[in-house]
């Protein structure tokens, strides 16, 4: 099924609210150009959560492969686009995740696919990190695993401080990554 075709239960309620948001902020629901907005955004809205929707683990072990390759693997530049769940506004950047296997790889593909899954659902860039982690480090056991965001807010750059370049950076780690050297070598590849 194509995204965006894609729709879930309670589609038609969204619908009403949108509705009802756009008369109470002092728009006209029945005028041309908002007539179909309502249920325009509903549709937009379940697309942008559709990750409540998916099994990030289960993405994972669908593709899970026996390998002995015990070094650092880097998908790096992931584009994401997420909303803030303070003020249901636009974060989007780059993910950047490593893990080091201990006996089982992963499709690389699968790993950009658990960072969309974190990534669509009303978020935290801080909990997104921690979660991206959790998820590779649960399902694939590896020696060490490693995640970096970097993101910009619309909630910072729209409204409140209105900070147009600010980019904010979170990671988390464990294992392996624990060690200086590793977050070292992890952090220098990132670079080249």
């Amino acid at each position: 099924m194509e995204i965006e075709t894609e729709t879930r239960e309670g589609l038609e309620a969204l619908a009403t609210h949108y509705h009802d948001i756009l008369r109470l902020l002092g728009e006209d629901p029945g005028r041309e150009g908002l007539q179909k907005t309502p249920l325009r955004v509903a549709k937009a809205m379940q697309v942008l959560t559709r990750g409540y929707q998916q099994d990030a683990h289960k993405v994972l072990t669908d593709a899970l492969f026996a390998e002995p390759y015990n070094q650092m693997v880097i998908v790096k530049d992931i584009d994401f686009f997420s909303l803030c769940e303070h003020h249901i506004l636009p974060f989007y950047g780059k993910a950047h995740v490593a893990y080091i296997p201990k006996g089982y790889i992963t499709g690389l593909s699968k790993i950009a696919r658990v960072v969309d899954i974190y990534s669509h659902r009303l978020q935290v860039q801080e909990r997104m990190t921690q979660q991206i982690k959790d998820c590779i480090e649960q399902t694939l056991h590896p020696m060490g695993v490693m995640v970096v965001v970097e993101a910009r807010h619309m909630c910072m750059q729209m409204r409140g401080v209105e900070k147009q370049n600010s980019i904010t950076t979170t990671s988390a780690f464990s294992g392996a990554f624990n060690q200086a050297k590793t977050r070292e070598e992890f952090m220098n590849l990132l670079r080249e």
